[in-house]
């Protein structure tokens, strides 16, 4: 059965509109006490990132689960993978997480982690939907006696900071300059306490977040600045990370921008060298086609799901494995945690660089990456991008393409399940070739938007 609200990773689009409305997060704060509710010890905690409207949004959420008889415990700016551990250790019933990741301030939105710190399976989705359609007619308040009272726990960040810390063996980063780049959001007060504590000489960026300078230019989708300090300090590395903090890329000392992929290959190596690796390596049909061959060269076994967290979690699951991720730096490490972690799978890598003795340029020597180009084809938001991908039109250009390629290349043509965009991924051995094919496929699918 399909949701009216949960997407691919929770509830997310413009502030004002839609779902993302004070009204719409007071029912929603009340639906999922309805469902997280189980008696008198029942809490929820809520964490935010930097946008000016997560106040806002907190609030409501807030009332709607004390009105449910929901206890309330505030992190303040964390981040997402911060309440997913938090929520496991203070044995609540759920964690709320207001981010819209990677987008800019005017966006937000409402991810639930589960009492053991992993993503909402589609059930319990379901249940708080079916709240939600209660809550236009029905939404009442408990007795006064059985409100949920509301906490702060102040000490939330540094309870974080030393997880983070105890996820890689004992290192001494003192010789280490790492340049930080928190993108002005929820890990500008984490992660540069980590690594200072770690011995690390730490230059940081994007640390002044004001609501509104959250992803701005910065971060893991904007790694350009953070290249040219590495340079111009002469560090050893750089490290960027997303809004929320669940993503991460990083810059190795020559300034060279390493992303998810090579990342991902970086740890598996590394925990196939020291015994650690359980099984093989999830990717997803965006991984570059050299992390699959540079796998396949340390016969470590290499699985694709499809674009999003929660598929490469499912995959990890029904294989048996530990380890998998996104190109765009989504790395999930569940010998460590329970979700993507940008913090801790730049720990492995550091670790790894340390144990090694090598540098992050020399770990990632031996993946040959393909060229790969992807564009974003922004759509309106009354285009439903799933048909318009299987429009006879997109279907019969995408066919045209595989064919002239002769096994040479690949094409993926998908809807984004966070933005109203279509993306257009074309990979092949020749980047003339690449380029041309991704321009005509994105011109087809403006021609059909028209």
């Amino acid at each position: 059965m399909s949701k009216k609200y949960f997407g691919t990773d929770g509830i997310r689009g413009e502030v004002g509109l839609g779902s993302i409305t004070p009204e719409f997060m007071l029912r929603l704060g009340w639906a999922a006490g309805k469902v997280f509710s189980g008696g008198n010890n029942s809490k929820v905690l809520i964490g935010k990132d930097t946008r000016i409207s997560g106040y806002m949004f907190e609030s409501a959420l807030e009332a709607g689960l004390s009105s449910a008889g929901v206890d309330v415990c505030l992190l303040g700016p964390m981040p997402t993978p911060g309440i997913a551990y938090l929520t496991r250790t203070f044995h609540a019933q759920a964690g709320i997480v207001i981010s819209a990741s990677h987008n800019a301030f005017q966006d937000n939105g409402i991810k639930f982690f589960s009492g053991q710190g992993e993503k909402l399976d589609d059930e319990t989705e379901h249940q708080i939907e079916a709240q939600m359609a209660l809550s236009e007619t029905q939404m009442t308040v408990v007795n006064s006696s059985d409100l949920g009272k509301a906490y702060r726990i102040t000490d939330a960040a540094g309870r974080y900071i030393e997880f983070c810390k105890s996820t890689i063996p004992s290192i001494d980063l003192s010789d280490m300059t790492v340049v930080l780049d928190c993108a002005n959001g929820a890990t500008y007060h984490i992660a540069p306490n980590v690594f200072k504590e770690l011995g690390a000489t730490v230059i940081s960026l994007g640390i002044e977040p004001d609501g509104l300078n959250i992803n701005r230019d910065a971060g893991s989708t904007n790694p350009e600045n953070l290249a040219k300090k590495v340079l111009e300090v002469g560090a050893d590395i750089g490290i960027a990370f997303d809004g929320d903090g669940d993503r991460v890329v990083m810059v190795d000392h020559t300034g060279r921008v390493v992303d998810g992929d090579e990342i991902l290959y970086v740890i598996a190596a590394d925990q196939k060298q020291s015994g650690r690796l359980k099984g093989g390596v999830v990717g997803t049909l965006m991984s570059n086609l050299g992390m699959e061959q540079a796998l396949a060269r340390l016969d470590i076994p290499f699985s694709r799901a499809n674009v999003g967290d929660r598929y490469v979690m499912a995959d990890l699951a029904s294989q048996g494995w530990s380890l998998g991720g996104e190109s765009s730096g989504h790395i999930i490490c569940l010998d460590a945690t329970t979700t993507g972690d940008g913090i801790v799978s730049a720990l492995q890598v550091v670790s790894a660089m340390i144990l090694d003795g090598k540098t992050l340029a020399e770990l990632t020597c031996d993946i040959r990456k393909l060229p790969q180009l992807m564009i974003n084809v922004r759509i309106g938001a009354e285009v439903n991008a799933k048909t318009l991908c299987e429009s006879e039109l997109l279907v019969s250009e995408v066919a045209r393409i595989d064919r002239e390629f002769n096994g040479k290349g690949r094409v993926l043509l998908r809807p984004s399940g966070t933005e109203p965009l279509i993306r257009v991924m074309v990979e092949g051995e020749d980047t003339a070739l690449v380029n041309a094919y991704a321009e005509e496929l994105a011109e087809t699918v403006r021609t059909a938007l028209s």
